[in-house]
């Protein structure tokens, strides 16, 4: 008895298995765990992208002016769709932060799950909860705006146009192209924003920050108005290549320039097209043409041929400060300003055209000093190059630009 006593005891057959059998529980813990770990973190990303959307929804909503809690509450709706049942309705805060960003909305999401194995050993279910805040943040100096709002490219570069702004470009077109620079041309202006699509090009300088699908720039001189036309209104402008004349400010059914002139200070009011040859050359230190008519649409265009030379400076005050040229927003669009200039020419203030295309095709070396560029559409086409010299803006609030991005 003995014998066969001491024989089991120095049996090690099957150790493994009792040693297996011990270890179980905490094998089976350890994988229960780890499932519920990876179930977590799934629950809490899908959370927290649902919040994240729910929260840049916001911002649009209260940039387009519609009711945020509507809007905030059908986006988690539609990812209620995708699974995520939430606990609670929306946490919605709006203004959230008091910080240098524009309708700020924090959404808070909540969603109540069981875990397969914790669950087992837990007497509550856990609650996920996911925070994210969105708002407009300041981009970047804008020196021309495109207010094209369609499925149309807004801003164009091409030929061997080289352009240097010294600032950022912005077009409000939806177009999935709606900058564009191709061809040999090179564009040195950041940011490059569009409501609609940017596609990434060697033509964009190196460091330029592409910003696609922000929020729709303002049209900076709204609030800026059309004049009333004097009446009588029944004089031209027309020299001829041969002359050297002094005009004063005041009122013109058209503008053509062939020769010398100089522009006294004040407003200019054309009710017709403005025509400057190539060989013609203007200068004025302080004044602004105004493309206008009392039928909108038969308000005039212009056309500034390649070799002219123009020295133009807009006036500092005054309802037009600041402004060099400015058409009628009753314009008809469709149509296309050509404004291009040899290289002596300057110009000096903001270029207004909000219903009609501007094109600049100008020769090398036309200076530009604190040019602001208000368009439907911009092109710089051809072999212009274009440098624009403003260490600071007239008004650099109104082409301060804004992008919809999360900020907590």
């Amino acid at each position: 008895m003995l014998k066969f006593l001491r024989k089991i005891l120095g049996d090690k057959r099957g150790n493994a298995l009792l040693m297996v059998a011990g270890a179980m529980p905490m094998i089976v813990g350890a994988a229960g765990l780890a499932s519920d770990t990876i179930q977590w973190t799934l629950w809490k990303r899908q959370l927290q992208r649902a919040a994240d959307s729910a929260a840049v929804a916001g911002v649009y909503a209260k940039m387009a002016g519609q009711d945020v809690t509507t809007q905030v509450t059908n986006d988690t709706t539609k990812n209620n769709q995708t699974g995520i049942t939430l606990l609670t309705a929306p946490v919605i805060t709006f203004p959230a932060a008091a910080n240098d960003w524009t309708n700020p909305v924090a959404v808070q999401l909540q969603v109540q799950k069981t875990l397969s194995f914790s669950s087992m050993f837990m007497s509550t279910t856990p609650i996920i909860t996911a925070n994210a805040t969105a708002a407009a943040v300041q981009t970047g100096d804008y020196c021309v705006v495109s207010l094209e709002s369609t499925n149309t490219t807004g801003i164009t570069a091409g030929g061997n146009a080289n352009v240097d702004l010294g600032c950022g470009m912005i077009t409000n077109s939806i177009s999935m192209d709606a900058a564009v620079a191709f061809g040999s041309s090179l564009v040195k202006a950041s940011p490059v924003a569009a409501v609609g699509g940017l596609d990434k090009t060697d033509n964009w300088a190196t460091g330029t920050t592409l910003l696609p699908f922000t929020i729709p720039q303002p049209d900076p001189f709204a609030s800026v108005p059309a004049p009333t036309i004097p009446s009588p209104c029944n004089n031209t402008i027309n020299d001829k290549p041969s002359d050297n004349t002094t005009v004063t400010a005041g009122c013109y059914k058209s503008m053509t320039v062939q020769g010398t002139m100089h522009l006294g200070d004040g407003t200019y009011v054309i009710t017709g097209d403005i025509n400057i040859n190539s060989q013609a050359k203007i200068d004025c230190n302080a004044c602004t043409i105004i493309l206008t008519n009392n039928s909108p649409s038969q308000t005039g265009m212009i056309t500034v041929n390649g070799g002219a030379q123009l020295n133009l400076k807009a006036p500092l005050t005054g309802t037009y400060a600041g402004l060099m040229f400015y058409q009628n927003r009753g314009a008809t669009s469709g149509t296309t300003n050509k404004i291009n200039g040899n290289s002596s020419s300057t110009f000096q203030g903001a270029v207004y055209f909000p219903s009609q295309n501007v094109e600049f095709t100008g020769t090398s070396g036309v200076t530009y000093q604190c040019i602001e560029l208000v368009a439907r559409q911009v092109s710089f086409l051809g072999n212009s190059q274009i440098k624009n010299n403003c260490p600071t803006y007239p008004d650099p609030d109104k082409f301060k630009g804004r992008h919809v991005r999360l900020v907590a």
